[in-house]
């Protein structure tokens, strides 16, 4: 088993209804699969109760915990919660991301700009800033931030793309920072990917069936002519998470079917 005997930081590990699985939720029962214990830390404590379901029907270990990450004192609770019940932190997973209520720069009220900046890229902050001491004092320890496609590539609205863009940044940041400590720092950047909350949020907007929108975003996608799945995202933060990485550090990992790749 890959990750064997350790403990994982899932944030974001429920996710909202829909007909496909998030990428939180399987990134959760993906370290589960290979050993991990995971604390599946969400704002709603039922989808990560689901999760946390899910990792112990397949004979895995676990628990919840909810949590609102634009708060600090929530991010705090999150490390010293996971301390006092495992011992240490392996491996924070920062999952939690949000686009809705972007626009375009004209339009965009700062108000929103706020509230996107402060769930995507602030409370990302405030989870590394607290789970941080708590690797250093075992010197070791992996961070993966979320970030997307819109960092790099060309998006009609602003906001989002400047926060998971920023995510990048401060990821190099970490990474630098904490390698005297023995702790990595990555960064995965998912394309289009075929979840809950890409498929159902544009369907019920825009008041068409789901096979449109799968169809128009599959259309967008060099390899094989389709979005990824959450396993794929899964897959990669696995690894990351894993040994097998233990010598990469600041890395921006596209998982997006070859998108970014998509130059002049």
């Amino acid at each position: 088993m890959r990750l064997k005997d350790k403990i994982a930081i899932v944030v974001g590990g429920g996710q909202q209804a829909g007909e496909t699985m998030g990428n939180g939720r399987a990134t959760a029962l993906r370290f589960a699969q290979e050993g991990a214990t995971v604390l599946i830390v969400d704002y709603d404590e039922a989808s990560a109760a689901d999760t946390l379901k899910m990792i112990t029907d397949a004979g895995g270990k676990g628990s919840t915990l909810r949590a609102d990450i634009r708060r600090e004192d929530d991010c705090r609770n999150i490390a010293a919660t996971c301390a006092e019940r495992y011992g240490r932190i392996d491996i924070l997973h920062n999952n939690v991301g949000r686009s809705r209520g972007d626009k375009p720069t004209t339009e965009l009220e700062a108000e929103m700009w706020d509230e996107l900046f402060e769930l995507n890229l602030k409370a990302m902050f405030m989870t590394c800033k607290h789970v941080l001491p708590v690797m250093r004092e075992k010197k070791s320890g992996s961070i993966i931030n979320i970030s997307s496609t819109s960092s790099l590539c060309s998006r009609g609205t602003i906001a989002y793309k400047t926060s998971k863009g920023a995510i990048n940044t401060m990821t190099h940041m970490l990474a630098m920072e904490n390698a005297p400590h023995g702790i990595r720092a990555n960064v995965i950047i998912p394309g289009l990917i075929d979840t809950p909350m890409a498929i159902e949020r544009r369907a019920q907007e825009r008041g068409v069936d789901r096979k449109v929108v799968r169809d128009e975003r599959d259309a967008q996608v060099p390899l094989y002519g389709r979005m990824g799945t959450a396993w794929d995202v899964a897959n990669a933060a696995l690894f990351l998470a894993s040994d097998e990485a233990q010598y990469i550090t600041g890395v921006l990992l596209p998982v997006d079917g070859g998108i970014s790749s998509r130059i002049g």
